[in-house]
């Protein structure tokens, strides 16, 4: 264990599995006092039991598209670890929608999942850091924010969204020396990408990894070490940026 996020409170969404419960474990890992929220209460108290460090870890259940559910939940979360000084917006959900049998409902339940929870989460936290004159906040987004797939309507767009509100949000708190990056996952072994695979054509998964140039796809932790590094003082001059983590698969043409 190296001591790189020693006093800070990490807070992350979407902690409980996947990219999120990695990163909560790499944080911890580095030094920080961890908190997460999640809505899955199962889960969540499994991976708690499993990382242990009860001093430095809290969760809350709660449903990040939910304004009254995340400043409940950062309330209690701050009486335990102090102040937020980075936030990590990992909480996302597929969409498989078909763009003209889609109802407005099913629209804002991607969006407001997949971009409006980063806003009401930055809304939460910021105000401290702002203060303190210190922070950083990573939105997770995917390689679908720059290249998508069809029968995933509207993903792309959440995903898009996320980095330009990222860029946004970027320089609107620099002058506060706060920091805010987006990262931009490729394919990764959670469960979310098994889920795509299970809703598609038989021989995907074997045509996907061909098709990367390191064959092979990401683990949750390769994620995770890209996210706790831009939290971290060592990136402290990375801000408005979109790090594409997907082992070169979208540097390359079909073919």
């Amino acid at each position: 264990m190296s001591d790189r996020l020693g006093g800070q409170h990490v807070m992350i969404t979407g902690g409980s599995r996947g990219i999120g419960a990695a990163i909560v474990e790499k944080a911890l890992a580095e030094g920080a006092r961890v908190s997460f929220i999640d809505i899955d209460l199962e889960e969540s108290a499994g991976l708690a039991e499993r990382l242990g460090a009860r001093d430095r870890l809290f969760f809350g259940r709660g449903d990040v598209r939910s304004a009254a559910d995340i400043a409940g939940f950062h309330e209690k979360a701050i009486v335990a670890f102090g102040p937020v000084t980075a936030l990590v917006n990992n909480a996302g959900r597929n969409s498989y929608a078909d763009p003209v049998a889609m109802t407005e409902q099913q629209w804002d339940d991607v969006f407001s999942v997949d971009l409006k929870s980063a806003w009401l989460m930055a809304r939460a936290v910021l105000p401290s850091m702002i203060a303190a004159r210190h922070g950083a906040i990573v939105n997770i987004a995917s390689l679908h924010s720059e290249l998508t797939y069809p029968g995933m309507f509207p993903y792309a767009a959440a995903k898009s969204g996320l980095v330009g509100l990222t860029r946004s949000l970027a320089l609107e708190v620099g002058p506060h020396q706060i920091r805010v990056n987006a990262l931009s996952p490729g394919y990764t072994e959670t469960f979310l990408v098994k889920e795509f695979f299970e809703k598609s054509a038989p021989g995907l998964r074997a045509r996907v990894l061909d098709a990367h140039p390191m064959g092979r796809m990401a683990t949750p932790q390769e994620i995770a070490n890209c996210a706790v590094f831009l939290i971290s003082d060592e990136a402290s001059f990375v801000t408005g940026a979109n790090w594409q983590v997907d082992g070169g698969l979208g540097a390359r043409f079909a073919g």
